[in-house]
């Protein structure tokens, strides 16, 4: 059974969201405020948390410091950060925070599982794909033990992240547009949203690049989408 901690401080919606995830199967932890949120993924007595369900909202903390805290913390839980508005600033600031995915509230119990359940299988451990390492000019991606090394120096990096890694330098030289992106790395087959692409992107390109303004790895091709090098 996954273990999923929702953080809202809403007590309607708070309740509300936990009867849906039980009736999924999930167990639940709740916290009404990101401190308290943080104090319980540091405790060592409760049931190990395998997905964070955010508010961004929260009192006290907000849910952006919240978010970056728990990326201080880990690179491997994943987090689905809840706006109460599709407001643009928000939601790019959530992604870049560390959020994998975001829905916008009210959100209805299908959509949420869907996405609650994409983002556990990106956090799976991915079986090695058509190569099992490369040394791609002094980055070393290994397939098989789904690492990745700088000159030397491990880079730990998110499911998410290091799934949109393993996706585009499986391929270098070919462009993958949002949408291919979208479908193969979030699981969206929905109507997607190209701003998580991006963002993780972004976030790739600050831990691999040493100018992140000028990419070697993870490159954008205007007007169509992303390619790994040439490099």
């Amino acid at each position: 059974m996954p273990h999923v901690l929702l953080i809202e401080d809403d007590a309607s919606v708070r309740d509300g969201m936990e009867l849906v995830l039980r009736r999924h199967g999930y167990g639940v932890a709740t916290a009404a405020t990101g401190e308290e949120a943080l104090a319980l993924l540091d405790s060592s007595d409760g049931v190990k948390v395998e997905l964070a369900v955010l508010d961004l909202m929260l009192p006290g903390m907000d849910g952006f410091e919240v978010c970056r805290r728990i990326r201080a913390r880990t690179t491997t839980l994943p987090v689905i950060m809840l706006t109460a508005r599709g407001d643009d600033h928000d939601i790019v600031t959530g992604l870049e925070a560390g959020a994998d995915d975001y829905v916008v509230k009210p959100v209805t119990a299908p959509v949420l599982e869907a996405r609650i359940r994409a983002a556990l299988r990106r956090a799976e451990p991915s079986a090695p794909s058509r190569a099992a390492g490369a040394d791609l000019a002094g980055l070393v991606i290994d397939r098989a033990g789904l690492t990745v090394t700088k000159r030397g120096v491990v880079i730990p990096l998110p499911p998410t992240e290091l799934r949109l890694l393993l996706e585009l330098s499986a391929s270098p030289g070919r462009v993958f547009s949002r949408e291919q992106l979208l479908a193969s790395v979030w699981d969206h087959t929905f109507l997607g949203d190209s701003r998580l692409v991006d963002a993780a992107v972004g976030r790739l390109r600050a831990k691999l690049e040493d100018v992140p303004a000028r990419p070697r790895y993870v490159q954008t091709v205007r007007g169509f989408g992303y390619r790994f090098g040439p490099l």
